[in-house]
């Protein structure tokens, strides 16, 4: 039986819609409720989760008195689903991929790929090489992490709380990762060949002041000044309008600076590596 099992590799794509495959056949279930499920097994591979927590992912804070063997169906459903990709049918073997563990379920991390981890992980290395100094690199890494989604986490799957507090990180961890790339690029000199993508995150992130500051900067080296101030002129106004409240003294030092034209903006191993609040020019 082991070595039955340790030919299985299993694939799950969740950095869009939910893709699991085992063996490189395609496993697709149609129900909400064991979707839900599966990803949430999927993204936590090789972790125990609890039958209580499942059920709370489901059903949230209205489970039916029926919750406990309704989640045994569905655990049923999805082994029934592993092995039919395998082409064993609901043998020990796809019992073997998704664990009964004690007080849950676990779905088995031997062998299996999830686009979720790879994100996580080369996201680190960028991290590691960008501290290095390997600029290049990094770049190239945090370019291969965000190749790896094709729309928003999940966007197919009903999500619970765990689902969604899971979602949200990786949103947030795919913005960071953008941002550094595009500081990596601004350090290469590639300050022109990001504008395009700066207008339109600080389009979908009105108030996200680094991302508008990064712009700023890029629009500056481009020798495009006005257009920089007006990045600043705009931001401005949207906080006023709609937050009651001004930018940050950072931007305000940055826009300073762009207006006196302050030599520092050209230095891109200063401007763009750090963050805004270590810019040389705003102490």
């Amino acid at each position: 039986m082991q070595s039955i099992v340790t030919n299985v590799g299993i694939e799950a794509r969740m950095l869009g819609p939910l893709h699991i495959s085992v063996n490189d056949n395609r496993a697709t279930l149609s129900a909400a409720k064991p979707r839900t499920l599966l990803a949430l097994l999927a993204i936590n591979a090789g972790r125990q989760l609890s039958t209580e927590r499942l059920i709370n992912e489901i059903w949230e804070e209205d489970p039916p008195r029926s919750a406990a063997s309704t989640l045994q169906t569905y655990i049923l459903r999805i082994r029934r689903l592993l092995g039919d990709a395998i082409g064993e049918g609901p043998t020990a073997v796809a019992a073997t991929l998704l664990r009964t563990v004690s007080g849950g379920y676990a779905l088995t991390p031997d062998r299996s790929w999830v686009d979720v981890h790879e994100f996580r992980g080369l996201a680190e290395q960028a991290e590691m090489a960008d501290r290095r100094g390997q600029t290049a690199e990094a770049a190239d890494l945090y370019r291969s992490a965000e190749m790896l989604w094709s729309g928003s986490a999940l966007i197919d799957i009903e999500q619970g709380p765990m689902l969604r507090a899971e979602v949200a990180g990786l949103e947030q961890t795919l913005l960071c990762v953008t941002e550094r790339r595009i500081a990596a690029e601004m350090r290469l000199g590639r300050h022109r060949a990001v504008l395009g993508e700066l207008a339109s995150l600080v389009a979908r992130h009105q108030f996200h002041e680094d991302l508008h500051a990064q712009y700023m900067i890029a629009l500056h080296r481009s020798g495009n000044r006005s257009g920089a101030l007006e990045v600043f002129h705009r931001i401005r106004r949207s906080m006023n309008a709609e937050l009651g409240l001004e930018p940050s003294r950072h931007l305000r030092v940055l826009q300073q600076a762009i207006i006196n034209a302050d030599s520092v903006l050209e230095l891109p191993d200063q401007a763009a590596r750090t963050p805004l609040s270590e810019f040389p020019f705003a102490s």
